[in-house]
Parts: C-alpha cells; structure tokens; sequence
C-alpha cells in the first residue's frame, strides 16, 4: 500500500492501525468503525504502537503485489496512462511453462544434438541426455520446495539461494548465475551467426580462406565481427525498448515450436517417402558436396566418356592418365541416401558411438574400401573432417547448456497469479515436455539418417544444408529461419535477464564493488548493469567457438542447480520451524542426489573449468563475508551453524580440558564511564593481541542499578563495546549485566558467562589505578573480591597495570624484551603468556627472558641449568636468568611504610569521617607516605606547606577541635595509633615486596613488558587494603606490568 492508501483508510504507515483522533471516545465526528475497534480492543491499545491489529495485518497480506524487476516500471514509465500498477494475473501456462519451453530448446538442439547423437550414438547420447535432464528435474524439484515456502519476490533463483543459504552463498551463486546468463547470451549470438553464414547466406562471410586447412579459423574471424556487431545492436535494442523484448518472446516461442513439429511431421514422412538427399563416398569415406556436382569419376554424353569434376579434384589433369590419388584410385565412387527412412533399420548402425580425433576423416561404418597408401597427403582433397577431437565427457559439457533455462518461470514470480502453485507445475511439466522432446529426438534422429550424416556437423555432404533440418517437412527453411529467430529472441531475452539479476544483486549491497551496477535510468533500467553484461558477452564472442563457450557456462549454470539442492537439503535436514512447502513432493535425498549429480556433472565436463568456477564462487564468497555488508535473512547456513555450534557444544566436556588443549578462554571486565563508553580501550588491543582471533573470548560489564531502568543504557553499552570489539578486532561475544552493585555483578559475570564447555578460564582485567579514591565504584574492594573469587572458581587471572601505556594493534615494537618473572608455579601461566602474545605482529620481534629468584639455600648454578632444560622441553626460545636475593636486615624505609599503612588504614577504620574529610585525611596519609624517604629539610618544608593544602595536620590543637566536633570519638585511639608498632607479617611482606621490586627494576625497567607472579590476598579480610599497598609497592617504577595468578592446574606440558 501506498502513503496515500494509508492516509485514506485512516492507518499510518508504519503499522496500519487505526488511531483515535480524539481522546473523547463519544465524539460525533468519530468514524463509527474505529470507534467500535477503540472500544473492543481498548485492552491492548497500549499495544498498538507496535503490534498490529490482525484486520489491518490481513488487509495488507491480501493486498501484497510483486512487481517484477526493471520490466513493469519500464512499462509503466511508458505508458503515461497507467495510474496503477495492475494486478499480475498470468497463469501457469503462459506465465511459467511457455518461458521454460522457450528457455530450454535452443541452439543446441537444432545446431548440435544430431552431431552429438552420431558421434556419441544414440544409446551414449540417450544417457548424456537422460544425466542431464534428471538434474534439471531434481533440481526443479527442489527449486518447487524453495519456492512454495513462502512468497517469493522478483529476483527469481538469485533470491531464493540467498535467503536460503545466507549473502555468501547467495552473492557467490547470484555473481556465477549472472556469468553464465551472460555466456549463454554470447552462445545464442555464436548460434545466430553460425546459422547465418553456414546455411542462409554464405556469401556474407568477410573472411575468406586463402589456404587450404584455413576455413575454421576464418569462421572464427566471421564470428568475432558480426558477434560484436550483433551485441551492439541487442544492446541498443534492450536499452530502447526492452518491453518490444518481451512482446517478441511469444513470436521466438512460435518459432522454436513450429520448428520442433516440422521435425516430428518430417519423421513421420520418412516412414513412406524419405526426402532425397544423396551422400557420395569414395570407399567408406564421405566427400564434401561444396566442391562438385556429379558424385562419380566419369561421366558419359553423346557416347563420349568424359572425367568429372571430382577426377580432377583428386588428379592432378583431366586426362584417363593422368597421375592420381593412391586412394581414389583404389576404390570406387558410391552414392547412398543420407536419410534412408525411419524403416530402413540404420538404427542398429547408429547405436554405438564413433568418437574420433581431430582431423580425421568421416567414414561410413560397415563400408568395402580399400586401403591406400599411408603417405598420401590428404589435404586440400573434399573430405568432410571432424573439426574438433570427440569424446564422452566433452559432449556433456556441449550439450548441458539444452537443458538449462529451468529458472525462467520462477524469475517471473512477481507476475503469476499464484506462484506457489504454478512454479511447481510449470516448471516440472515443461521439463517433462523437453526431456521427452530429447529423447525421442535422440532415437528419431538415429533411426532416419544416416551415421556419416549425424557426424556431419556443418552439413557439408548435403550441400551445405543443416542436417537437421534435411529431415525437415514441407521445407529444410522451417527450420533455418525457426532456428535463426528462435536463437536470435533467446540471445535477447538473455542481455535483457542478465543486467536485471546483476542489478537485484546491487541493490541488495552484499558485494560491494558492484554497488554502481544498482543505479540505472529513472525508470529503473539497470544501464550500467546492460554495459557490463555486453562487456562479458564480448569476451565469449571473442572465443568465437559455440564448442568452447558452452562447457564454461554450463559449470556456472551447474554450480547455481548445485546449490538450489544444497539449500533445499540443508533446509529439510535442519527441519526449521519456518521450512513448511507448500510443495509436498520433495525429500532431502532427491535434493542431495541433485547437488552430487550437478558436481559430477561439472568435473565430467571439463575439471578443470569446474575448478575455475570453484575458485571464482570461493573468492567471491570469502570477500562477501570479509568486506560485504552484514545481513540477516535467517538463512540456512546461519541455522545450519546453530544446529553445528549446538551438537560441538554438547560433545565438548563440561570438565577442564586436556592440558594440551587448553588455551586462556578470557573474560575480559571491561569499565565504562557515564556514557556507556569504554574507559580503557587498550585493554581489547591487548586482548586481541593475546588471543590472536583465537578461542573464547567474553567481553562484560556491569551497569549498576534495576534492568526494567537500564534496558536503553544496556543497549547503548552494547553496541559501544561491540563497535569497539570491531574497531580493535577482538573476535568473541558481549555481555552487559545490570546488577545492584558493581561487586555482585562482576560476581555474576564470572559464575554464568560462557555456555556449557564453552566457558571462560581465565579473568583478564585492568588495575584500578584511582583504588585510595573511595568513591570509585570499582574500588580495592570489588577488586580484591575479584581476586578471591577468581580463585574460588578455579580461574586464572591475568591484571594489566598502567593498561593505558599497552601498545595498540597498529603499533610495532622493533626491538625489546618480554620479561617473565616465575617466582612460584603456578601451573606454567607465565611461560605461555609470552609465548602467545609474540605470535601477534606487536610482539613479534620481541625477545623472551625468564628471571627466577634463588633463595640462601639454593644452588643457582643447577636453577639455571634445571630452567634451561625444561623451557627446551617445553619448546620455547627464551634467556634464563638466576637473581639471588640474600636475606637481609629489613630496612627503616620498610618498617616505616609498613607503619604508615597500618596508620592509614586504622585511621580510616576509628574516624568516623565525613566523606570529603576522609579524601583529605588518606591524600594527607599518603603524601606522608612519598615523603618518608625525602631529607629532614624536604620533610619540614612539605610539612610547612601541608596545612594550607590539606588544613588539617595532627597538632594538640587539632585534637581539641576533633573532640569538640566529635564527642563520641575515642580519643585513646588516636594515642594508640600514634604507638602502635606495625604487625610483623605485614612488615614482611612489605620487606619482600621492596626488595623484589628493587631486584625487578634493576632488571627489567625497560623492558617492554613485565610478567609478575601475582600473590594472592591475605586469608583475613581485615588486611585486604594492605593487600593492594603491597601490589603497587611490588610494581612500582615499571611502566607496563601484568601480573599473572594461575588457577591451580598445568597449563603447559612438554608431552607432545
């Protein structure tokens, strides 16, 4: 329906529903009919917005139109007095079973299967065409299945693969079903112009031969002019007028039928008075008629005996003794009837084949000749030669182009009536009607004329006529001119067919170099498209051999019937809730019968041609799915994947797979800010760069709040990390969780992402660097629970520190180091890691160190050998360093930073602090903590200049106000934090962690990235924001660090 329809019957576009125009339901001006639909439906007029009322659902079914594509706007645009487009109203008759009929008979059954049923015989040539023609019915078949499941728009064949096997499928076969509607184009014209100079006017040919042997190749050259000639004006005439095509159609059509019942009435003649067309053979060989007259050596008038044209083509005078050919002389000059008759029994002598190598002499089977001698040259003498070498599987590839054009009705879908009911029937009729038409040809022909007649393929031993149509009655010209036109309308119908499908698969924008060919005349005729199909016809007609041009589109017409039955099988097997044919005869056999019997078929043309075709469907197919744009037509292919990813996924063990196969599934916790957008990108960079597009990866955030409220956030969140994911080419899945808090949320990220054994094994997160602010939602809190979690689920965890400082997937490192520090095992994460991160380009020219640390007691001589030996096992390249760290006095700087963090974190816990006090007291806690290793003289000077910043010091007189503001505080313990003595463990922990990260620096502090081993946190929750001081002590001064914790089980083996 139209805007304007819509507008009339009182219903928007967008969902044809009625609207009250009021909000008074009693208003008098009210259409009474949607006031009665107000009242009734008021229950679900919330609803309407969105869904449909059914009536208005049903009206615009009913009222569903297809227009066919280029030809009716044509029209339209034309016909100034058409306001409307008219409903189609073709039946099955004319709408689908004529335009098969026209498009299946052809060139091919007037210009070569009489050659191919001498050549093959008839019972080779009856199984050529028997293969034939049941892949054509299969595939009807199947197309029928495919084309009752629904409505099918105008786009024919292209759009029925495409929506059944996805946009690369369908652009792949869409691109080879053009090249082969193009190529046939270029065969009918190669047919055209044969007829033309062979049989109607011989005269007309621009080339001569000059020398003997040079006739094919003048032929050739003939063919390329007026083929290139022909093209133009088909061209000219489909771009002007393409509606004058279509009303010619049922003129060709007249043609090829009057043709078809002239060879049947001919037949029928010969059975009481064969034609009289006499074949002259010198011994068993057949003579060319284009050169004499008299099929004899000599001629006898008024009693004078006297040699004939034919002596002297093969002596070298007119003379009795005259020097002549070995083999002339030695036999006799017969002359038999090239059509005996349907009852004169050649039929025995025509049913085995008589294949032949190029070249060669056409000779009469079962005929008295004597031998010459083998040394006589035998050209320049008027035999009739095979022009090309013959065998079985080339003749299936010449004659398959007969039996295509099965798709025509069905590219008329917009114009039927009822096209779920008339493409099945019309279709499988009109195949039934042809392969009848072929196979009793194939005996008719074998039956009434003679063998060396069938083999003849220009006709030379009947005068030049088409032998075809010497068995022709009233006249041998029925067929010529039938022929002539019937080649010619097809030819058209082709260059008008071929831009129109090229253009369907413009406009859909699945192939995107091709996106101009959409554009056209205002109209709607698709003239660039009309530009680029004469362009690739020109190429076939440069061929300039029918031979050799119908093998290449039978492989492209091949491989698009091989995926009609490959689309209908898949939907069948898939059993798709949606796959329910009207057409009920099919079954998922017949379908994959039709799909082997159609690749058979093209390897037994020519393999390597097929081959060909392959590549260029292949290469299509890879850059549709690589560059073309993403659509989602629930097509096959995508269900065929669901089906696939659900049976692996059953088959994969829920358990941990084997340590061979086991690689880091990451869960990547992703930050995002207020509006939805990632905060730190790099960590995807990083991501991609370690998993190199491989295994599982899950991208997650959490949103905080209600999901009923966040719906809109939560799609916003989604399509910003997915375009992210794109950006940074991180292949793997999203997932946005809306939880009441953050911490939960990250909890049930990490119990739920992942399906079955498909779940991720590893956590990769950032560090949060803004941890001492406490209003960060993702504070040291959520991250040491994280921590703990991560390792209660059995997950490693990999934590990227100054994450923004990682290198993008466009940056390069040239030289460098990967530094792994292995303190403790951890099941051989940290040897993997660098191993997978210099498989991506970044990383590549990066060498690996592995540092250990060797304790009092250790030999780090044996450490190092030891190391060696087990990184060789384990087949990675990497420099082995032993660093002996000795036990020695824990320093003042040690105890002193232990004191300040245990200060701090007392504060915090007995100062019942209002928000932004708490920010100064721990930023002043801090700044102390910088400062302890700073001269006496810088100390008193940042003590001097603390108070104006932070306002606050811990004077007496501070105390005293504190006291007045809070009563309730307990002043002792301000006293007691100010004596307290740091607890032991902490201070060595804080020992360890300054004197690692002092040996690391020393080694390590320009390498371009660090591996740690990451502790784990403390058993008691009271120290966790210890926990995270140790951390950052641990990795101070290094610019990228990731710290690493294993999930308790080898990751690494050097088993093979």
């Amino acid at each position: 329906m139209s805007e304007q329809d819509y507008e009339e019957s009182g219903t928007t576009p967008r969902d044809g529903i009625a609207k009250e125009s009021s909000p008074f339901i009693n208003i008098a001006e009210m259409d009474r009919g949607n006031m009665y639909e107000g009242k009734n439906m008021a229950l679900f007029e919330e609803e309407m917005d969105s869904n449909p009322m059914v009536s208005s659902l049903l009206n615009k079914l009913a009222n569903y139109t297809n227009l066919t594509q280029g030809v009716v706007e044509h029209e339209a645009d034309e016909d100034s007095k058409r306001k409307e487009v008219k409903v189609p109203r073709m039946g099955t008759f004319i709408g689908v079973y004529l335009p098969c009929l026209q498009n299946i008979l052809g060139v091919i059954l007037f210009l070569r299967l009489t050659w191919i049923v001498g050549t093959a015989g008839v019972l080779e040539s009856f199984i050529i065409v028997f293969m034939c023609c049941a892949c054509t019915m299969l595939t009807a078949i199947s197309m029928s299945a495919i084309a009752t499941n629904g409505v099918v728009p105008a786009g024919g064949s292209y759009y029925m693969i495409s929506r059944s096997l996805g946009p690369e499928f369908g652009g792949a076969v869409g691109l080879c079903f053009y090249l082969g509607t193009t190529f046939a184009g270029a065969m009918y014209i190669l047919g055209t112009i044969e007829i033309l100079l062979t049989y109607i006017s011989p005269s007309a040919a621009i080339f001569k031969a000059e020398e003997v042997g040079e006739e094919t190749k003048a032929m050739l050259n003939n063919m390329r002019v007026y083929g290139t000639c022909i093209i133009l004006l088909m061209a000219i005439v489909v771009f002007v007028g393409v509606k004058y095509v279509n009303k010619l159609a049922l003129v060709f059509l007249a043609c090829v039928i009057l043709s078809i019942i002239a060879i049947y009435a001919g037949v029928i003649k010969t059975a009481f008075d064969p034609p009289d067309f006499p074949i002259c053979l010198l011994g068993n060989r057949t003579l060319s008629k284009r050169s004499f007259d008299v099929c004899a050596k000599f001629t006898e008038s008024n009693n004078e005996t006297k040699t004939t044209t034919l002596w002297r083509l093969f002596c070298d005078s007119s003379l009795f003794n005259a020097t002549c050919d070995d083999y002339f002389s030695l036999n006799n000059v017969t002359e038999i009837q090239g059509i005996p008759g349907i009852m004169s029994g050649v039929l025995t002598d025509n049913l085995w084949s008589a294949y032949s190598e190029k070249g060669s002499i056409l000779e009469k089977k079962n005929q008295a000749s004597v031998a010459g001698s083998e040394e006589t040259k035998i050209g320049g003498l008027p035999y009739v030669f095979t022009d090309i070498m013959t065998y079985f599987t080339m003749l299936v590839g010449i004659y398959f182009p007969s039996v295509t054009g099965i798709m025509a009705g069905s590219n008329r879908s917009g114009d039927l009536k009822d096209a779920q009911k008339s493409i099945p029937t019309g279709t499988i009729l009109a195949i039934s009607t042809t392969s009848l038409i072929y196979l009793s040809c194939i005996v008719l022909f074998g039956a009434c004329i003679e063998g060396v007649v069938l083999r003849d393929k220009f006709g030379e031993a009947v005068n030049g006529n088409l032998v075809v149509a010497t068995l022709a009655w009233p006249s041998p010209w029925v067929i010529v001119i039938g022929s002539f036109f019937s080649t010619c309308g097809a030819g058209l119908q082709s260059l008008t067919g071929a831009p129109r499908l090229l253009q369907a698969i413009a406009r859909d924008g699945i192939v995107p170099f091709i996106q101009v060919f959409g554009h056209g005349k205002a109209n709607g005729e698709p003239t660039w498209a009309l530009l680029l199909t004469a362009g690739i016809c020109e190429i076939g007609i440069l061929i300039a051999s029918l031979d050799s041009v119908a093998p290449i589109l039978s492989m492209f017409f091949l491989m698009c019937y091989m995926f009609v039955n490959l689309a209908c099988a898949v939907q069948t097997l898939l059993r798709t809730p949606n796959w329910r044919p009207r057409f009920k005869y099919y079954h998922w056999t017949l379908s994959f019968l039709g799909m082997s019997l159609c690749l058979a078929l093209m390897f037994i043309c020519s393999w390597y041609y097929a081959l060909i075709a392959m590549l260029i469907a292949g290469c299509i197919y890879k850059y549709i799915e690589y560059r073309g744009a993403e659509k989602e037509w629930g097509d096959g292919i995508r269900g065929l994947s669901l089906n696939a990813a659900r049976y692996a996924l059953l088959r994969v063990e829920d358990g941990p797979p084997h340590t061979k196969n086991w690689r880091p599934q990451l869960l990547v916790l992703l930050n995002l800010d207020n509006e939805q957008l990632v905060k730190h990108p790099r960590l995807l960079s990083f991501t991609s760069q370690l998993k190199a597009g491989k295994g599982l990866t899950i991208v997650g955030s959490v949103l905080q709040g209600v999901y009923l409220d966040k719906c809109t956030e939560t799609q916003k969140a989604e399509e910003n990390v997915k375009a992210l994911m794109g950006v940074e080419k991180t292949k793997g899945f999203c997932q946005i969780v809306v939880s009441p808090n953050f911490r939960d949320g990250i909890s049930y990220l990490i119990q739920s992402a992942g399906l079955g054994g498909m779940k991720h094994n590893t956590v990769l997160m950032a560090w949060p660097q803004s941890w001492k602010q406490t209003e960060n939602r993702f504070s040291w809190k959520n991250f040491v629970d994280t921590v703990r979690e991560t390792t209660a689920a059995q997950q490693a965890l990999l934590v990227a520190k100054n994450i923004d400082l990682f290198p993008t997937n466009q940056e390069r490192f040239t030289e460098g180091n990967i530094d792994v520090w292995w303190i403790v095992h951890d099941g051989g994460m940290l040897m993997l890691l660098p191993f997978l991160l210099r498989q991506h380009k970044v990383w590549r020219k990066c060498k690996m160190r592995i540092f250990t640390v060797a304790q009092m007691d250790d030999n780090s001589i044996q450490m190092k050998k030891d190391l060696q030996m087990f990184l060789y096992h384990l087949r990675l390249n990497a420099e082995v360093e032993v660093v002996e760290m000795f036990e020695n006095d824990i320093s003042a700087f040690t105890y002193e930073k232990t004191l300040m963090m245990e200060q701090r974190s007392q504060m915090l816990k007995q100062m019942q602090l209002s928000k932004n006090e708490r920010e100064r007291e721990a930023q002043l806690i801090h700044d102390r903590n910088t400062a302890s290793h700073s001269t006496p003289a810088v100390k008193s000077s940042v003590a001097a200049a603390m108070p104006e910043k932070v306002q606050m010091t811990w004077t007496k007189e501070k105390f005293v106000a504190e006291k007045h503001k809070n009563k309730d505080l307990n002043v002792s313990g301000f006293k007691d934090i100010f004596n307290m003595k740091p607890n032991q463990t902490n201070v060595r922990r804080m020992h360890t962690a300054v004197k690692l990260n002092g040996v690391v620096l020393d080694k390590s502090q320009h390498a371009q990235l660090v591996l740690l081993n990451m502790p784990g946190p403390p058993k008691n929750r009271k120290g966790d924001e210890n926990y995270m001081e140790f951390l950052e002590v641990l990795t101070e001064g290094l610019d990228r660090v990731l710290l690493v914790r294993g999930s308790g089980r080898e990751v690494i083996t050097i088993y093979s």
